[in-house]
């Protein structure tokens, strides 16, 4: 089968070529695909500098980078969209798919991939029914995760003695909360100044939760007992910071009690979910905070009464059952008799026993003084100081101090030892003699000639002398 070749003349009229070749009336520059490109962008970018968008998302995400990128579409058609990190911080809601928004930014293009793109610097909530579908959308996510749950709910202390308020600190709240709380309880108040509306006022709430969380017990700023976040009422946009995801976390998180007053009593926002309590009015926060101080003293006077009653009754009739069980016992008289009577038998059987114990006691002492005879006494003392006489005789003979009255003298080295042999004295070299008045240090030199030996002396009484020792 063979396959025809191709009419060499096209349907204009004009023959087909190999090689390019300017036509002839053909006035159309050859332009590059850059230049193409730049162009088209020039194009779009003036005639669409400023658009404003309305949309649902689809495909919304933030990169790692911090940067937005979402598809706004309709019915019939889809724009892609970025948003760069430093407008995507500052978002007033966290953008999610199918929620109606509008886009204010300028169109471009994006050469790279021959499309066009919104390059968006605000990002709004179109109307109030997207902002209420958007309310859903969070509410049910978070309460997925158990932010909602009744069990995460901490009771409310019944007398705090300090209060935290997270509100504007010149609006008309904080004067409600301070007036109500004076009138019912008076209390010590923190007030934690944050905006409730606009940009940056859910980071400044959720700051001011955390920070009354963080305080410790005991510090320079007392660590509130329960904490009040509270603002007045206003349009679901107005109230939109107390459904910041931001908000409803640092809430849940808490650790403090929390009572959520935000709105009037028809507004419900996502906090007053996370919170412990959920109060109408700021007003009504005040009074769920504190009791009514006159009430509470009331109270106490009526329980003061009824303790004081209560023990009154308990104390009449613990008298009356005493009585009841004293009649049965015993007369006193009755009682003690028994123990009279012993105490009479033992002061009699004590009294003859003493008397007793006297007289053996006086015949034993008069056996012995028998014994105690002048003549037996006068012997045994004069034999008793003859012998003690012999005693001192013979100590005084062996005093050998005595003898140094006679002529003899003691001596003694450097050290205070007896020195009893001629070879210890020329050995110890310097010798202490102990006559009988004094002593006389001697020092003793070898070579020196010995004086010739002194004539004893006779013997008194006859007697000779004896040894010393």
């Amino acid at each position: 089968m063979s396959v025809p070749f191709p009419d060499p003349a096209s349907d204009d009229g004009t023959e087909a070529r190999l090689l390019a070749e300017a036509a002839p009336g053909d006035n159309a520059p050859e332009l590059s695909v850059s230049q193409l490109s730049a162009a088209i962008k020039r194009t779009v970018e003036d005639g669409f500098s400023r658009v404003r968008v309305r949309g649902e998302l689809s495909g919304a995400k933030r990169a790692a980078s911090g940067h937005f990128y979402a598809g706004l579409k309709d019915e019939n058609a889809l724009i892609d969209m970025v948003m760069w990190k430093g407008q995507a911080a500052r978002l007033a809601f966290r953008p999610e798919d199918g929620i109606e928004v509008i886009a204010t930014g300028r169109l471009t293009t994006y050469p790279g991939r021959s499309k066009y793109q919104l390059v968006v610097d605000r990002l709004e909530v179109a109307g109030e029914g997207a902002l209420m579908l958007l309310f859903e959308k969070l509410k049910a996510r978070l309460g997925a995760e158990g932010l909602f749950d009744r069990e995460r709910k901490q009771r409310l202390p019944y007398l705090p003695r300090t209060i935290g308020v997270v509100t504007s600190p010149t609006g008309a709240v904080i004067r409600d909360i301070l007036h109500r709380l004076a009138d019912r309880c008076p209390t010590h108040v923190v007030v934690w100044p944050v905006l409730v509306q606009g940009e940056g006022a859910a980071a400044q709430v959720a700051n001011a939760v955390r920070g009354f969380d963080a305080l410790a017990p005991g510090g320079p700023v007392p660590r509130p007992d329960l904490v009040i976040v509270a603002r007045g009422g206003g349009s679901i946009e107005d109230l939109w910071a107390f459904n910041e995801e931001v908000v409803v976390r640092a809430i849940a998180d808490c650790r403090i009690p929390t009572i959520s007053a935000v709105g009037h009593e028809t507004d419900v926002t996502l906090a007053d979910h996370a919170a412990d309590m959920r109060a109408p009015t700021p007003t009504a926060a005040a009074e769920m905070a504190v009791p009514v101080r006159a009430e509470l003293m009331a109270q106490l006077a009526a329980w003061n009464g009824r303790m004081i009653g209560a023990a009154n009754r308990q104390q009449g009739l613990a008298g009356e059952r005493l009585a009841a069980l004293a009649r049965h016992l015993p007369r006193r008289e009755a009682l003690y008799a028994p123990q009279r009577q012993r105490l009479d038998d033992a002061g009699e059987r004590l009294d003859r026993a003493q008397r007793q114990r006297l007289a053996a006691t006086a015949e034993r002492l008069a056996g012995r003084a028998g014994a105690l005879r002048p003549a037996l006494l006068a012997r045994a003392w004069d034999r008793d100081r003859a012998k003690l006489e012999g005693l001192g005789r013979l100590l005084s003979s062996l005093d050998p101090r005595a003898l140094l009255s006679k002529g003899y003298a003691m001596v003694r080295d450097a050290g205070g030892a007896m020195v009893t042999t001629a070879a210890a004295a020329r050995g110890a070299g310097h010798l202490r003699l102990q006559f009988a008045d004094s002593e006389v240090p001697v020092v003793v030199k070898e070579g020196a000639a010995p004086k010739p030996a002194r004539k004893p002396l006779p013997a008194p009484s006859g007697r000779g002398q004896g040894e010393l020792f």
